[in-house]
């Protein structure tokens, strides 16, 4: 099954089972997004690669919201949640595309993505960082709030035992871990050091993990 369908399956279900699937939910996306804003300018337009429901996009809408915001998601059930998300707001709009082949053509000061880049092969992500490093004016600025393995297998086998532990607990039916598990299959997760490793070649000047928690960090890079 393909991203675009797994997604689609699961869109209006989405944003109710996050935080049961995500344990650091407040830190990961709120409390970062909260560091994040309180250290730059407000941005005129940001860029959601990846963006889904619009969660992410919510969070920094609460911080920004007189910027321009463009989510880009390659199933249109789940931008069609985020259109009732944001319904009667004119400064969102949507794209339904495939963010490794098709950007949108404005400028952007900020872009961010939240668990979406781990989909693609490590190739994909060097050559989309490549991408976004291009897109961005000097002194841009790029988020990746993303999942992440451990880059090595003892530890990385730590961390999923421990995740699905915390799954079994936290109140998802058998079905939706069911299906967690098939969206898993997608999964080509690098490590943050990798990560961090790629932006630097693709020339962004200051790249730094600044949240993590076993599975899920936020890495920042500054054009």
């Amino acid at each position: 099954m393909t991203i675009e369908s797994q997604f689609n399956r699961i869109a209006q279900e989405y944003d109710v089972n996050r935080k049961k699937f995500i344990p650091c939910f407040d830190d990961y996306y709120i409390n970062t997004t909260k560091f994040i804003a309180s250290n730059i300018a407000e941005p005129k337009r940001v860029l959601d690669l990846g963006a889904g429901t619009g969660l992410l996009s919510y969070f920094w809408y609460c911080h920004f919201p007189a910027s321009e915001y463009v989510l880009v998601d390659i199933a249109e059930d789940m931008l069609n949640v985020a259109r009732q998300r944001f319904a009667g707001i004119d400064t969102v709009s949507y794209l339904a595309a495939n963010y490794s082949g098709e950007f949108p053509a404005q400028e952007f000061d900020v872009i961010v993505s939240a668990l979406s880049i781990h989909h693609l092969e490590n190739g994909d992500k060097a050559r989309l960082f490549d991408r976004i490093y291009d897109k961005l004016p000097e002194g841009g600025l790029f988020v990746n709030y993303d999942q992440f393995c451990a880059g090595q297998a003892v530890l990385d086998d730590w961390f999923d035992s421990y995740w699905e532990s915390q799954l079994a607990g936290s109140g998802l039916t058998e079905h939706d871990i069911a299906l967690w598990k098939e969206r898993r299959k997608l999964d080509r997760e690098c490590s943050v050091e990798e990560e961090t490793a790629m932006l630097c070649k693709s020339g962004f000047k200051s790249v730094k993990c600044v949240y993590s928690y076993q599975k899920f960090s936020v890495i920042i890079a500054i054009k």
